[in-house]
Order: C-alpha cells, then structure tokens, then sequence
C-alpha cells in the first residue's frame, strides 16, 4: 500500500518495541513519515522494512542511547533543524518499582537521565522549532503513577508526575503558539518494560493490565479530541475535569503575604 499524503515526519523516540513501535505503525498509517530513535538498530531496521513495505512512508533509522549526552543531543539537533519534523512523540523511558531506600544510585541516574533530562531536552529542542514555525506537535508518554504515587513506591513515579507536568507547563506556553501537546497516561500497560523491570508480567491483575495496541489507540484518539491530557483507561472524563478544577481552587492560596491562622502560634503572655 502506498500513502501519497504524508502529514510530515513524526520522530519516535523508544520506537523499537511495545508502546514506541506501536505508534510508529499508527502514524504511518495515517500518512507520517517515520523517524525512529532508539538503541536496538536490530529491532528499528526490521519495524523500518515491515512498515515501508505495509504504509509506502519513508522511514529512517536514528540509533540513539538517550542517556548518552552525544546522543542525546544529535537527536535533539534533528528536532531543531529538520523542518519537515511535525511530531515528537516522547516515549523513551525506563520503568522502575522498587522504593528509593536501598536503591542503586546508577539506576537512579539512569532513571532520572532517561524519564527526565532526555524528555526534557527533546521538548525543549522541538517546542523551539514548531514554536517558530506556528505548528507541530509534542506528545508525551507519562503514567497514572504521575497522579498515584501511592502505588509504586520510588523515583519512578515522580519522574511521570514530572512529565505530567512539564506538558502543562509547555501548553500555557505554546497554546496560543500553534503547537498542541499532549500528556498520555498509561495505566498498567502490557509491554516489554516490566521484564526489563524484574517484574514477570503473568503475575499482575490481568483485569488492570491493557495491551499496547488498545492504549496507543485511545491515546491517539484523545490527540484527536485535542485533549491535553489522555487517560486510556478513564470511563468518565468528568473526573480529571474535577481533579483539575480542586487543584486550580487552590491556586488563589497558594502564595500569600501572611502564613495561614492555623500556622500562627499563640501569643506567649
């Protein structure tokens, strides 16, 4: 099948495999060109084959270990100066389960390198160039851990509370700007990242536990509806609608000039 209607290039980062491949196959269908960052040059080559051959898009191959700060930065100057990039789509990232006492220091500078500095530098890089060119799209893969830290317990779900609210903050920035963002947040998602995790997946509650595709498909479509922020799995868009409402009623007491009554000790007699 040849697609002749192509909506620019979407760089994917973490494109090798579950939730990364998943998109570049959705959005080669839907008429992108195809750049594809990640470290398996093995598992990029054969997607690239398999989707040039079933989409007619073009599709390169970009190598990139993101917590290399050389790599890091050659994929961030592609962002910046390719202008038929209309599309970063965020998803590099590391999972991590275990609680931050007793952690290994260099895992939690893998973590923070990965889900942080390297969302980071890229959204920096692409908001820049779609910023002056009035169009483009960022779309970043956080979690409901982000909103949840309760439930996994460590620096993993700060790193996606972080990415939650870096897309927030760059939509009051680029809204009027003709940049769209979007935070995806994933529940339990059935990919690769929990073996990588330690963690066997047959293990979870199947009923919590959504497979890729279903995700990337819901994700997309909340893009679509020019959501800011997509949870797949929420029946009721009303309820984020109230989180957000509860957390903007906060905001005219967030910075005061006097500390509250409750805060005031006595006057001592």
């Amino acid at each position: 099948m040849t697609n002749t209607t192509s909506k620019g290039s979407a760089l994917i980062t973490g494109a090798s495999s579950g939730i990364g491949a998943v998109y570049a196959d959705r959005l080669a269908r839907r008429g992108f060109d195809l750049i594809l960052a990640a470290r398996d040059v093995g598992r990029l080559n054969a997607l690239a084959d398999r989707l040039r051959a079933a989409t007619g898009v073009q599709v390169e191959v970009l190598p990139a270990d993101l917590t290399d700060r050389a790599d890091l930065a050659k994929v961030a100057r592609r962002l910046a100066q390719d202008p038929a990039i209309t599309l970063l789509v965020n998803n590099a990232g590391v999972g991590g389960t275990g609680p931050l006492v007793g952690e290994d220091p260099l895992k939690l500078e893998t973590l923070i390198a990965l889900n942080v500095t390297a969302v980071t530098l890229l959204a920096h890089a692409a908001a820049n160039a779609f910023a002056a060119r009035g169009q483009g799209a960022i779309i970043n893969l956080a979690s409901v851990l982000g909103i949840a830290p309760e439930i996994v317990r460590g620096a993993y779900s700060a790193t996606k509370a972080y990415v939650l609210t870096l897309s927030q903050s760059l939509h009051a920035e680029l809204s009027t700007e003709g940049v769209q963002i979007q935070a995806v947040l994933p529940g339990a998602t059935r990919t690769e990242i929990w073996e990588r995790s330690g963690v066997d997946v047959n293990s979870l509650d199947q009923s919590r536990l959504m497979d890729v595709e279903e995700m990337v498909d819901a994700a997309l479509t909340g893009f679509d509806q020019l959501e800011l922020v997509t949870i797949p799995s929420l029946p009721d868009p009303a309820d984020w609608q109230a989180f957000t409402a509860a957390r903007m009623a906060l905001l005219p007491n967030l910075s005061r000039a006097h500390a509250a009554v409750r805060y005031k000790l006595p006057t001592p007699a």
